[in-house]
């Protein structure tokens, strides 16, 4: 992989940070100086050395945690209300989440240390899809569904949801399945209410091709390969 990508993933500095480390003369590939931005680097066979210090690639890890309704997606809070590493093990005090999730939102949410395919995933241009299971407050009609399904504009632009599905109201609270292809803040939230309809519940159940399946809220377990490797290969298309 090129320098300025092997730095990054290190957790050395950002990409274009590690591009003015190269061109300042810091990096050192098996001794050697360089100042050129395309030098590659094979991880398992070369050493790097930054100021000095031999820099090394951490094991890329994967997690999956249902986030609880109430914490939120962030490092640290200035209100002291608890965040997801405080539910977290401390060893994954240092990954980070993939799309958060707002604070009244639960469901699946995904960390990791592999900046690369985070940023991909994210990313509108390769369209992953998130899906939600969503209760709302009343029993939507056919025109309100029929306006889910067409699209809105919102004030960031036009947002519609990939597919729509109806589940049977229960209680007098209608109960859908939306399907998206972009992370933009409080989206389905703000896409619901845009036709008339209040969100009671928000659970993201879906990831690309990676589910919550029946982890309970508050846990995490490691992906298994599988998953990861389905996770880079639903950006590699676009």
């Amino acid at each position: 992989m090129r320098i300025q990508k092997f730095l990054s993933r290190a957790g050395v500095a950002s990409r274009r940070k590690a591009e003015r480390m190269v061109l300042d003369g810091r990096v050192r590939i098996n001794g050697a100086l360089i100042t050129e931005l395309g030098a590659a680097v094979d991880p398992a066979l070369d050493r790097v050395d930054v100021d000095g210090t031999r820099v090394h690639l951490p094991e890329v890890r994967w997690v999956r945690f249902h986030k609880p309704s109430g914490v939120l997606c962030t490092a640290e809070d200035t209100h002291g209300r608890r965040t997801i590493y405080h539910l977290l093990p401390r060893e994954y005090r240092t990954l980070r989440y993939v799309g958060r999730l707002d604070l009244e939102t639960e469901g699946l949410l995904l960390l990791t240390n592999d900046g690369d395919t985070a940023n991909r995933l994210q990313h509108p241009l390769y369209q992953v899809e998130r899906e939600y299971e969503v209760c709302v407050d009343g029993v939507p009609s056919k025109e309100d569904i029929a306006l889910l399904r067409g699209g809105v504009m919102l004030s960031d632009g036009p947002a519609r949801p990939l597919r729509v599905e109806v589940a049977p109201p229960a209680k007098d609270r209608g109960n859908l399945t939306l399907v998206m292809t972009e992370g933009r803040k409080r989206e389905v939230r703000r896409l619901l209410y845009a036709v008339g309809l209040t969100v009671v519940t928000l659970k993201r159940v879906r990831f690309g091709p990676v589910e919550l399946g029946d982890l309970p809220a508050g846990k995490w377990e490691t992906l298994s390969e599988r998953d990861v490797r389905a996770l880079g290969e639903c950006t590699t298309d676009a």
